[in-house]
């Protein structure tokens, strides 16, 4: 039993390590952008548009990352190979992110289709719907720093609505506030690249093949 635990214990460790290079931080802090962006093009475009005109944009975020996973860290760090019971949490992983996207872009309707501009409980239910995708995503992946993130992208729509009541900020404040929100993950994305980099000199040899 001893034996099972520590096997367990290491997968989970190597596993981790997956997320040291701070790419999952950058395709994250972009998509967190997209909340920043689209309310300023919502009026000359629309509500549906203006989110769907960004798609081009991640598509393009998702393969500079896997380009970046294959040619920049697989060389030093070689490539996890999955084992059926991180395959098993990654598959469930996929499904919370289905879900908030599809609670989301429902939200979205529903606030779109109002002839008044999204309330307070709009506004609390997509908090609600980030903070809790972010947590249950960081507990799938054992990705701790997801709920930190998780915390300030449910608190930006929030924080928006509150400068948009007291000061006017336009946009009930998601440029600002979701703006600050992806910044910080990026910023760390880039951060943690960058010390990845510098620290994972490319091997003389070949890097074998990692179970996780």
């Amino acid at each position: 039993m001893s034996q099972q635990t520590s096997l367990q214990e290491a997968e989970r460790k190597v596993f981790k390590t997956t997320f040291d290079d701070g790419l999952w931080d950058l395709l994250l802090g972009c998509f967190i952008l997209l909340f920043a962006l689209a309310p300023l093009l919502s009026e000359s475009l629309g509500d549906f548009w203006s989110s769907a005109v960004f798609l081009p944009f991640w598509g393009l975020v998702a393969l500079a990352v896997s380009l970046a996973r294959k040619h920049l860290v697989a060389p030093r760090m070689g490539v996890v190979k999955l084992g059926p019971a991180r395959k098993g949490k990654l598959t469930r992983f996929l499904v919370v992110m289905f879900v908030m996207n599809a609670a989301a872009l429902i939200l979205g309707v529903v606030a779109a289709l109002r002839s008044t501009a999204p309330g307070q409980l709009m506004t609390a239910g997509l908090g609600l719907i980030l903070l809790i995708g972010f947590g249950i995503a960081a507990y799938l992946l054992d990705f701790g720093r997801l709920y930190v993130y998780g915390l300030l992208a449910g608190l930006a729509p929030l924080a928006g609505e509150w400068l948009y009541r007291h000061y006017h900020v336009p946009h009930h404040g998601f440029p600002l506030t979701f703006g600050i929100t992806a910044g910080i993950m990026i910023l760390a994305g880039l951060v943690l690249f960058a010390r990845f980099l510098h620290n994972n000199p490319l091997p003389d040899q070949p890097t074998l093949w990692r179970d996780a």
